[in-house]
């Protein structure tokens, strides 16, 4: 049976080299499949879930498909806004207190 290889290219989401992050253990619980039947929790997923119970960004996929996995969750950093999955919510922005949200045109001086 052949393999099949798939190829991830990742954008990079920090807007500086200095960030904060801690490792936790995550589950695949509420994680959709793709198209492939993997579940892949996507770099830039504001983590575990973008309302005011956000504790961190992950920072790598992290792919979930057979069982609970390690991410990198940062907790403190500059991070570009637009190349997250999704945009932070109000809620979310607001309980992330350590990380400063910047525009990919507007970075901070």
């Amino acid at each position: 049976m052949a393999r099949k290889r798939v190829y991830v290219t990742e954008h990079e989401i920090l807007a500086s080299e200095k960030y904060t992050a801690f490792t936790i253990q995550v589950t695949n619980d509420g994680v959709a499949s793709d198209d492939d039947g993997r579940k892949v929790i996507k770099q830039g997923t504001i983590w575990p879930a973008n309302d005011a119970t956000a504790r961190g960004i992950i920072l790598n996929d992290v792919d979930v498909t057979h069982s609970s996995a390690l991410a990198s969750l940062m907790v403190g950093g500059y991070v570009y806004k637009d190349r997250l999955p999704v945009a932070p919510t109000t809620e979310a922005a607001s309980g992330l207190v350590n990380i400063t949200f910047v525009d990919n045109k507007r970075i901070p001086v």
